[in-house]
């Protein structure tokens, strides 16, 4: 029992999908659940529609007709202009347009769920018709009815023992099964979605309730490099990953595979494939049990344009507990990510993320209680596994205005030179 996930990049033209499908054939079409993202770009396509939607602009019919125009661009290089899959997409395209002319819903989250959902609908009928065309027999299905959530949206909760109880009792795994990754529903057939890397988090939830042998999710580069190319001109392929040294890399920051993916593959050991749908021969990076890191090497994770905060009382007196927990209220309510904490006797710093741009609303209400240095647009690079040639590789990039070490991470906050 073997579960594949593509994600968007690979099937985002005909050409992609073709390449998709000879990957299935030459890897075995039974005993395989096969999970599939959203065209190309297609989910930042569809999230300009709820834009569109949600705020009544003139815009919505032009956006609509972009995503229509795209999938049958693509299928004009699959299919001859009679054949049925047409006709299945136009019945996907009308279920999108009913729901946008009958809806009364206010509520964001529930609407973005609603429609961003068509997206991994379009795809998996798109690349099941083309698998049936080309003679490779597969069961389509609509992950709706077998993964079940709350009505959290946009960030849904599995039911794992009713999902567990519809999987393993209708889902009929010993063939080619075609599916959605990210969407689910909830007890009232409503569409939910299952947050950040949902898709991953799908193929770990058909593992976990199938027993599965392994999860492989396909991907543009050759597995998980020991650092981001576009940052660091020499990388290594990390051969093997431990669980617990994925989930340490992914809680810095890396994009390894998100910790919610990892959980249940862990727990009955199931183990994770990164590999690459360009060389799809290729071994690619293994996720399992055991050694935590081959090669054993230092691993680099950076974020950019970060906020350096340092805050002190204005009467120099001790940053003590009550003072520290009113400032993480204040970051959590302001939606500011804490990616690094370091604190003295009179000063409290943080590294921060204003993924929601809230950080100056943060700063407005904190100014009249403390003293606070602000400096914007730096990096934090991390480093699991470090040694000083590795310390010495970030330090030359910029200024350091902090580091924090712990036994086997080093962490360095650099102003960027102009040149880097």
């Amino acid at each position: 029992m073997k579960i594949f996930k593509f994600g968007g990049a690979s099937v985002k033209d005909a050409a992609s999908v073709k390449n998709v499908t000879q990957i299935l054939q030459s890897e075995g079409t039974e005993n395989t659940v096969v999970i599939i993202s959203a065209m190309g770009k297609i989910t930042n396509a569809f999230e300009e529609v709820i834009e569109a939607y949600y705020n009544k602009t003139d815009a919505l019919s032009e956006k609509l007709g972009i995503i229509e125009e795209y999938h049958k661009n693509l299928m004009s290089n699959l299919f001859d202009d009679e054949d049925e899959i047409y006709k299945e997409i136009d019945i996907l395209l009308g279920e999108l347009s009913w729901f946008l002319a009958r809806n009364t819903s206010q509520r964001y989250n529930y609407v973005y769920d609603q429609i961003i959902c068509f997206g991994e609908l379009l795809s998996t009928k798109i690349v099941s018709a083309y698998l049936t065309k080309i003679g490779v027999e597969n069961t389509w299905f609509d992950v709706r009815n077998y993964i079940k959530t709350d009505s959290n949206y946009r960030d849904a909760k599995v039911d794992w023992e009713l999902t567990q109880e519809i999987i393993s009792t209708k889902l009929d795994a010993s063939k080619l099964n075609i599916t959605q990754g990210f969407i689910a529903a909830n007890d009232t057939e409503n569409t939910t979605t299952l947050g950040r890397e949902g898709s991953d988090y799908t193929a770990g939830i058909f593992a976990y309730c199938l027993d599965a042998e392994s999860v492989t999710i396909w991907k543009d580069v050759p597995g998980v490099l020991n650092a981001d190319p576009r940052v660091f001109t020499d990388t290594t392929l990390l051969e093997q990953i431990s669980y617990e040294e994925a989930i340490e890399m992914a809680f810095y920051g890396a994009s390894v595979i998100h910790p919610k993916t990892l959980q249940p593959l862990e727990r009955k050991e199931i183990p994770l494939l990164v590999r690459s749908f360009v060389n799809p021969k290729e071994k690619g990076t293994s996720v399992t049990k055991g050694t935590r890191l081959v090669p054993y090497i230092p691993c680099f994770i950076v974020k950019k344009d970060q906020i350096l905060v340092s805050i002190s009382a204005l009467d120099f007196s001790f940053m003590v507990e009550n003072n520290i927990s009113y400032i993480f209220k204040k970051l959590h309510d302001y939606q500011l990510k804490v990616n690094l904490i370091q604190n003295s006797a009179i000063s409290f710093s943080v590294c921060i993320d204003n993924k929601f741009n809230k950080f100056n609303e943060f700063y407005e209400e904190l100014k009249t209680q403390f003293k606070i240095e602000v400096q914007k647009g730096v990096d934090l690079f991390t480093v699991r596994h470090f040694d000083d040639k590795a310390i010495e590789s970030i330090e030359e990039k910029g200024n350091s205005l902090l580091t924090q070490v712990n036994k086997e991470t080093i962490q360095i906050v650099l102003k960027a030179n102009e040149n880097n």
